[in-house]
């Protein structure tokens, strides 16, 4: 990402509506599995980890490792008073084989730094456990690339069926595959239609009023409890979950 959208993830990401539901949304898919393995909490890799405030979530299912490619995302996270911060690429984890119960990543695959989504996704599965998961999410849709892909250096927005034959070829076993974010689909839908005929922020992270942020936040959240026992048809994002075989 460049500079602008760090800050404005720092900024934001604890009270912005789309991560607190987009957080909703994960917890959905996650809540319920077994939280113990080998006798203790989970030991937890959040793969391109941003600026932090999902390691704060993530700590709760266990012991949580952020890595991300950019040393300023990560000086961000340690503004927050995160430890256990590694600075490395997706495609090459800079971790031993079988290290991990749960790898989760967010927004990551679709980035211009990945090259090869399969390498990446092939790397995750060496460093979790036999049995261990993977938590994925990445943007979906290539028809709804706008304004806010190019400020984030969106390589491809993807469709669910790519995201599961990707899981299935790095040798995982999916256990959920759903879009996300639908019920907000048609608003979003209108905003990139809009930026092809009016000038306005380059990214989608602006400051929505008090009541509106309250809003969209509950719009998500009633989402994610719909998703404890749905799968969607449609979506911003698709999501898996998916365990190694």
């Amino acid at each position: 990402m460049n500079r602008e959208e760090y800050a404005r993830m720092y900024a934001h990401e604890q009270t912005h509506w789309w991560y607190v539901g987009m957080r909703a949304i994960a917890a959905a898919l996650l809540d319920g599995r077994d939280r113990l393995r080998n006798g203790g909490p989970w030991e937890i890799l959040d793969a391109g980890c941003g600026t932090g405030a999902g390691l704060l979530w993530l700590a709760d299912y266990g012991r949580v490792t952020g890595l991300d490619l950019s040393g300023e995302a990560l000086a961000y996270c340690r503004r927050r008073g995160l430890g256990r911060l590694v600075r490395g690429s997706i495609e090459r984890l800079p971790f031993a084989d079988e290290s991990f119960d749960l790898a989760t990543s967010f927004d990551v695959l679709y980035h211009r730094w990945v090259g090869d989504d399969g390498l990446a996704l092939r790397e995750l599965r060496r460093v979790l456990r036999p049995g261990g998961w993977l938590l994925l999410r990445v943007p979906a849709l290539p028809w709804l690339a706008g304004r806010h892909d190019a400020a984030v250096y969106t390589r491809h927005r993807y469709r669910l069926a790519e995201v599961m034959a990707g899981l299935t070829a790095a040798s995982f076993t999916v256990e959920r595959a759903t879009y996300a974010n639908c019920l907000l689909l048609p608003l979003v839908a209108a905003k990139r239609s809009a930026e092809r005929w009016t000038a306005g922020p380059a990214g989608d992270l602006e400051v929505a009023p008090a009541w509106l942020n309250t809003w969209l936040t509950r719009a998500l959240r009633m989402e994610a409890r719909l998703l404890r026992h749905v799968t969607l048809p449609w979506g911003v994002s698709a999501l898996a979950l998916a365990r190694r075989r």
